[in-house]
């Protein structure tokens, strides 16, 4: 009965714990970022609309397929970055004990792991106090461990991790189909003019946005493909940066990468498979039998 209560206890406080750390998220420092980044986007599109482009004749003529799926696809992207933004990434929480020893990797199994040259002792964080899982690292904005953590993205204001990178790489794809379509619509509805001044005044708003598109569409682009890199390598931002101070890549070869399976399975698990994975057993399974 009193392991019960305890029990019940501990879950409403992670419950409220999950709660509140989803009000920081929303209403915390990242709160301006997102409402920069809401404005920005329907603004450009209230340009597109305004101003003479293939979406505006399409609406003028009643053909609004193209013009309803562009406002569809923007809201998709919208949404995506919010679910992105306010999901929680992966947070190491202060139970994950009873999950690692569900998983088979608690402190007092490690014994029964592989030795091999790899291998590692698991840390505890000095700022956390809780057991970092393999690929796990604590995020100083956040304030939290990361599982199979990427980096903590200052766009969206949250990290990206185990349980939101592939979103984050779906919100960057469908984004950068917006971007580009949408630098299509500016380029159609750039008009003639006379004189250089005539036709900056006529067309200088629209330019503007164009400009502001096409920067985002090339640091979306190149965002978007590192990230397909790194997935299809199975390796992180942060370990593709500072393999040579993490202690479970330090040891290993400049090419060597423990987690790698191939490129077509490392999509695969990286895509379709939603299990948490644990790391450890990858790790030293790369060790002693290839997978």
């Amino acid at each position: 009965m009193i392991l019960q209560k305890f029990g019940a206890q501990k879950t409403f406080l992670i419950v409220i714990n999950k709660h509140a750390r989803m009000f920081k998220n929303v209403f915390g420092s990242g709160f301006l970022v997102r409402t920069a980044h809401v404005i920005l986007t329907w603004v450009i599109t209230l340009i597109l609309f305004l101003h003479d482009t293939d979406l505006r004749k399409q609406e003028e003529t009643g053909e609004l397929t193209l013009p309803v799926l562009f406002v569809l696809l923007v809201l998709v992207s919208v949404l995506l970055y919010f679910a992105v933004s306010l999901m929680d990434p992966g947070f190491v929480l202060s139970d994950d004990c009873d999950l690692q020893f569900t998983l088979g990797i608690a402190e007092e199994t490690q014994d029964m792991i592989p030795q091999t040259t790899k291998s590692i002792r698991l840390r505890r964080c000095g700022h956390c106090l809780v057991q970092q899982p393999m690929r796990s690292k604590h995020c100083q904005t956040c304030q939290h461990c990361v599982r199979r953590y990427d980096h903590h993205c200052p766009w969206i204001e949250n990290c990206i991790g185990e349980r939101n990178h592939r979103w984050f790489v779906l919100y960057l794809a469908v984004q950068l189909v917006v971007l580009l379509w949408g630098l299509y619509m500016a380029w159609s509805g750039f008009s003639h003019a006379p004189t250089w001044q005539l036709w900056l005044r006529t067309n200088g708003v629209l330019l503007g946005a164009a400009a502001v598109v096409a920067v985002l569409s090339l640091t979306v682009l190149l965002l978007l493909g590192s990230h397909l890199y790194l997935v299809s390598l199975n390796t992180t931002t942060w370990e593709f940066m500072s393999r040579h101070r993490i202690s479970y890549l330090k040891h290993c070869g400049v090419d060597e990468n423990p987690f790698d399976r191939g490129t077509l399975r490392n999509l695969w698990g990286f895509f379709c498979v939603w299990e948490p994975v644990v790391w450890e057993h990858v790790y030293f399974k790369q060790g002693n039998d290839p997978i």
